[in-house]
């Protein structure tokens, strides 16, 4: 059973830096697409970053230069690094993971797999 799990959310002042940390057990994350979502109250689930499995990224634009995604695959984690935090970055922030992608590596319907949240509030 494919199980992730999230950690690191917290608050933070505009400006700093949070990363966040998805454990996942049930499959070999190396052979998975990863990738990080979040959502406000009222809006759908906005792809944040995504990694393939041959490690290649992909960003929103919206956070492009700030978020960097990896993964360890000796520890089974995926990371998502995020620096020069905004308040517009406040969300609950979900990791993903699917066995296959056909198309956009941001779409949320793309993910089969899905941890419960982590939240992440950035205000002064």
């Amino acid at each position: 059973q494919v199980r992730l799990v999230e950690f690191g959310g917290g608050s933070v002042q505009p400006g700093k830096s949070l990363t966040l940390s998805c454990e996942t057990a049930g499959y070999a994350p190396s052979r998975f697409y990863m990738a990080w979502f979040r959502q406000t109250s009222g809006k759908g689930r906005e792809g944040v970053a995504a990694i393939d499995t041959e490690d290649w990224e992909s960003y929103a634009n919206s956070v492009r230069g700030r978020f960097v995604i990896n993964r360890d695959n000796g520890k089974n984690k995926v990371y998502l690094m995020m620096e020069k935090l905004k308040p517009e970055d406040t969300a609950m922030y979900y990791c993903a993971a699917a066995a296959s992608i056909d198309g956009n590596k941001l779409d949320n319907s793309q993910y089969t797999y899905w941890g419960q949240g982590t939240q992440v509030t950035v205000s002064s």
